[in-house]
């Protein structure tokens, strides 16, 4: 590493351009959300199939999880990312000419599409310690998702003051963020990767993916991210569409989501030296907690305050339980091993997301907002039960 160890952390340039595309990452996502199933709403055959769209983003992201993986492996951070952009800049504009066509399987598939540029910014997070000493590992995986608050203020926003550029509503939405994939790509040209290591004849490659995934800690990183996100998906994309249900107009739906946004990221300044500080297994288990105080003022009635409250609580469970795993996955492998073990943990999250998109929609519009919330205690059981056994599995054994 060129800098020296006792550059202090926010002296890192590379670092904050990480961030910002991080940022620009999360404006589109949120854009996405806000208006994906509406848009579907309004043209799909049925109801139930709304949140297609929204499904077909994180399908694509888990169709892309592996072959990321390996460019990242052949090309290096850099030039992955790039393409990465570059597919989000078609995807985007094919996006706004199937709501201006309305076209409902086009807009589908151009979402799906844009699912490879989903799966390369995922891993936004894990290139940020390589940027950094390895002393800054956990603040640095904070610190780029930190720049998710630029997301949490324009992603709404952007959705609000394009909604109306042209007669099709949200068609100009989709048009603005291939503007935001030209900037980020502008920025992802500006930082300094550490070269890929060159594979020497006869090296190891390190243990089978079969192998790191039996790890106790594997497991559990993986629990802690895909259902943390999972359960964060479910209830965030039927947010706009039950909001829409309950008589709620579209800017209140963008005030809840910028809210929600904000809770996801802006922990992002401290989650790192909270986990320094008590341990990430605790914090996850706050995550946990956070999840399920979400639920509970969720089922507490549908008023505006009440989507707002819930919606931030979820995004701030969220962030703790998505770092928290990240940062449990880089215990479990070694640095040749790094590609597959990443890209295993994002297909596990991809997956999950995707069944969460869809029944998400399917759920609010046949079952309603109570049970939609209900349902989410299961997953949030599931996390609890692996946080305990992998506490037992790290407690000290007596003689």
């Amino acid at each position: 590493m060129s800098d020296p160890p006792t550059k202090p952390l926010l002296a890192h340039r590379d670092l904050w351009l990480l961030s910002l595309c991080q940022g620009l990452f999360l404006t589109n996502n949120v854009v996405f959300i806000a208006i994906n199933g509406l848009v579907g709403l309004s043209l799909a055959p049925a109801a139930w199939m709304a949140t297609l769209p929204v499904t077909g983003y994180v399908v694509g992201g888990a169709l892309a999880a592996g072959p990321v993986a390996r460019l990242q492996a052949r090309l290096g951070r850099r030039q992955s990312f790039q393409i990465g952009l570059l597919v989000a800049i078609v995807a985007a504009a094919v996006c706004a000419f199937a709501a201006a066509e309305q076209n409902f399987w086009l807009l589908v598939g151009a979402t799906l599409v844009a699912g490879f540029y989903n799966a390369n910014a995922a891993l936004y997070r894990f290139a940020g310690p390589e940027l950094v000493p390895p002393q800054y590992k956990e603040r640095a995986i904070s610190w780029v998702l930190a720049g998710g608050v630029i997301g949490a203020f324009a992603g709404p926003n952007l959705a609000s003051a394009t909604r109306d550029w042209f007669v099709v509503p949200f068609a100009g939405a989709y048009l603005a963020l291939v503007g935001v994939a030209l900037l980020s790509l502008l920025a992802m040209s500006l930082i300094r990767f550490p070269a890929p290591p060159v594979p020497k004849a006869g090296a190891s490659t390190g243990r089978p993916l079969s192998e790191i995934a039996r790890q106790p800690v594997f497991i559990v990183a993986v629990l802690c991210a895909a259902l943390g996100y999972g359960v964060m998906n479910l209830l965030m994309a039927a947010t706009p569409i039950a909001m829409q249900m309950c008589s709620h107009p579209f800017d209140r739906a963008a005030l809840v989501l910028e809210w929600h946004v904000l809770g996801m990221f802006v922990p992002s300044f401290f989650t790192g030296h909270l986990i320094r500080r008590f341990g990430v297994l605790p914090i996850a288990g706050a995550g946990v907690v956070l999840n399920l105080a979400c639920i509970a003022v969720a089922l507490s009635g549908v008023d505006l305050m009440q989507f707002l409250v819930a919606l931030f609580l979820l995004g701030v469970g969220w962030n703790f339980l998505y770092i928290a795993g990240t940062t449990l996955l880089t215990e479990a492998y070694r640095p040749e091993e790094k590609n597959r073990a990443q890209g295993a943990m994002d297909f596990c999250v991809f997956a999950t997301m995707a069944v969460t998109s869809f029944g998400s929609g399917a759920l609010v519009t046949t079952q309603g907002w109570t049970w939609l919330n209900l349902g989410s205690l299961v997953p949030m059981a599931a996390v609890a039960v692996g946080l305990a056994w992998l506490a037992m599995q790290r407690k000290p054994r007596l003689a």
